[in-house]
């Protein structure tokens, strides 16, 4: 939900795609799959063009892998339903003509538990989360990618082969700038590849014919 931010990552990838296709994004605060795979239908649909649709990202299990009981009910969901849930969602997707090659998997980040304990703590709360068990759920996508044939960034892993990944989190939880900087860095390589080949949607300004302007832009 704050990949549009000031140099979120989303705002990165509509700025290196800039006239060649707009970047949309539908995240939302505090959402786990359960919730995502309900509306989905309503964000993308065969009507509203998903043909046209050159790569969708998934990305989820920030939320899901809360520890459940008492701790975070509301947006824990179990790790066997956090994975039948990106089913859904892929298979979803599929039905409306977006084929796997244009899907991407992206597994939550890593959890810095001593700074994400001070955010709960600061709300009378005691930590609802734990590195280890995110740890779970990216693996879950991880596999889940693999049986359904789509492409991952197995966000989780990478970010911890820097053995002190705390300033790639805000809060211990949250993206920081560099933590967005370093996942729009890891998903252009996976989106270079598909969307490269891309043309210009209008030509560049040097180009347009002043003196008949309709010849080169209509």
């Amino acid at each position: 939900q704050f990949s549009f931010q000031e140099n979120g990552w989303g705002a990165f990838l509509a700025e290196r795609l800039v006239r060649k296709c707009d970047v949309v994004n539908r995240g939302l605060s505090g959402y786990n799959t359960r919730w995502a795979k309900l509306i989905l239908p309503r964000l993308i649909s065969k009507s509203a063009g998903a043909e046209s649709t050159v790569a969708v990202t998934i990305f989820f299990g920030a939320n899901d892998s809360a520890l459940k009981a008492d701790l975070n009910p509301k947006q824990h969901v179990p790790l066997e339903e956090y994975a039948a849930n990106l089913k859904s969602m892929i298979q979803y997707l599929k039905s409306v003509d977006i084929t796997e090659d244009r899907i991407i998997l992206i597994t939550p980040p890593p959890l810095q538990e001593s700074a994400w304990e001070k955010e709960c703590l600061a709300k009378g709360d005691k930590l609802n989360r734990r590195n280890a068990t995110t740890g779970e759920y990216a693996q879950a996508c991880v596999q889940v990618a693999r049986d359904c044939g789509t492409d991952v960034l197995d966000l989780w892993t990478l970010m911890q082969k820097n053995q002190d990944f705390s300033s790639y989190l805000s809060d211990g939880l949250h993206l920081s700038t560099k933590g967005n900087s370093f996942l729009a860095a890891q998903l252009w390589s996976h989106l270079d590849k598909k969307l490269s080949a891309l043309p210009w949607l209008l030509p560049y300004w040097r180009d347009v014919d002043h003196t008949n302007p309709e010849a080169s832009l209509l």
